[in-house]
């Protein structure tokens, strides 16, 4: 069966490339019994792909169940999964079978499986390695021949560092990744998602459907859809029912949708103070202008070296010593002593030291070049801090701060 027909099949909607490569891993590994793991946010249709994977391969005429992990609490989890004997905990008052005893020959679905207790997790092991596993309050080994299927919207390397998940557990779920992606990252399905869905709720409701003109169609293509086709499916239905007008209009649509999240514009990173970007910012400008004179002392050395024949022609015994002028200034280092030119020609005295440029003499220390910005920003401004700070794209505060840190007058 090919991707098209699957995605009739199982009502999918979408030509993004990175669904297609989604379907496709999930079509091919149906014909095995490997362990997948299915990773994407919430709301990405994740629960799409389990059933692709049953209905494709040859336990498709078995069981196949969905079991949320994330909602059964933790002191049943294991008797849900497993199954408990009569009397094994207070309430058993009979025996009952688990979800990997029903499913025996099928699919179990884990959705939410980072979601596991420790201690379930250990058991889950057990099952995928060998296929065993025990009832709650039993010591007897019971056989299942289960296909597992999980999915997860959690960082599971980041669980497993805050010690959450088992490593070993993860390499054994993970055989086969398969990456749903976000709705952000297929901008040209948005729209043909929402008119899906506004057809569903004309239909539902009985009423004509809803349509976006071009600039509401841009809007929903650079919203980045945090809830992802949950959120764009709500969203339509909202507008479904409340608007009259059947063709919305951006500025209509821009009322159903938070603001803070309509944007893809950057932002900063939480517990980052802006101060540190200016300060941050400040340097860059330092280290650029050192860049700068280093290509300008560089440059100013090359042409001597090319370009005037008298002292090309009477190098002689200093040519080590340009180098070695020209090597330090490149690698950012001072010269380690005097630097002493013998000079064959009578227009300088004989090891008559070189008066070198104010750029070689200028210091390379970023406090210092930083302490310079700041007395320059200060000079042009006559002592305007608000001025100079702009100048310099800090704040006035952090202004304020340098100028008492480094006992500016």
């Amino acid at each position: 069966m090919d991707i098209q027909s699957i995605k009739q099949r199982f009502g999918i909607i979408g030509n993004s490339p990175l669904l297609d490569r989604a379907i496709d891993i999930a079509r091919q590994v149906a014909a095995t019994d490997i362990t997948v793991l299915i990773s994407g946010e919430s709301g990405t249709g994740k629960e799409f792909f389990p059933k692709i994977i049953h209905q494709l391969s040859a336990r498709k005429h078995g069981p196949y169940i969905a079991v949320n992990c994330g909602a059964i609490p933790e002191g049943t989890i294991d008797s849900e999964l497993f199954g408990h004997e009569k009397g094994s905990f207070t309430g058993a008052h009979e025996a009952r079978k688990g979800y990997f005893e029903v499913v025996d020959g099928g699919t179990i679905f884990l959705d939410e499986v980072a979601e596991l207790p420790l201690g379930t997790q250990v058991r889950l092991l057990r099952v995928l390695e060998s296929g065993e596993f025990m009832r709650v309050g039993s010591s007897k080994v019971l056989k299942t021949n289960v296909r597992v299927v999980g999915a997860t919207n959690v960082n599971i390397p980041d669980a497993i560092s805050s010690g959450k998940f088992r490593q070993d557990l993860y390499y054994r779920l993970n055989t086969v990744p398969i990456l749903v992606p976000a709705l952000r990252e297929r901008k040209e399905d948005i729209y043909l998602l929402f008119r899906k869905f506004a057809s569903d709720a004309a239909e539902k409701y009985r009423m004509p459907s809803i349509q976006l003109d071009d600039d509401g169609q841009q809007i929903l293509r650079n919203y980045r859809w945090p809830g992802n086709i949950r959120q764009l499916k709500n969203l339509t239905e909202q507008i479904s029912i409340i608007e009259k007008s059947r063709v919305i209009e951006a500025a209509d649509l821009i009322n159903y949708m938070p603001q803070s999240q309509s944007s893809e514009l950057p932002v900063l990173y939480k517990g980052e103070d802006s101060s540190k970007f200016n300060e941050r910012e400040l340097l860059y400008k330092v280290l650029f202008d050192m860049k700068k004179d280093m290509n300008d002392l560089k440059q100013l050395v090359m042409n001597l070296m090319q370009n005037d024949d008298d002292i090309s022609n009477n190098l002689g015994e200093n040519t080590h010593l340009i180098k070695r002028l020209y090597k330090d200034f490149e690698e950012g280092k001072e010269p380690a002593q005097p630097i002493i030119v013998h000079r064959p020609d009578k227009r300088f005295s004989e090891q008559e030291p070189i008066q070198e440029p104010e750029e070689i003499e200028e210091s390379l220390s970023l406090e210092k070049k930083e302490i310079d910005f700041i007395k320059r920003a200060l000079i042009r401004h006559e002592g305007k801090r608000k001025d100079a700070a702009k100048e310099l794209g800090i704040s006035e505060r952090t202004l304020y701060r340098k100028i008492k840190e480094y006992n500016i007058e």
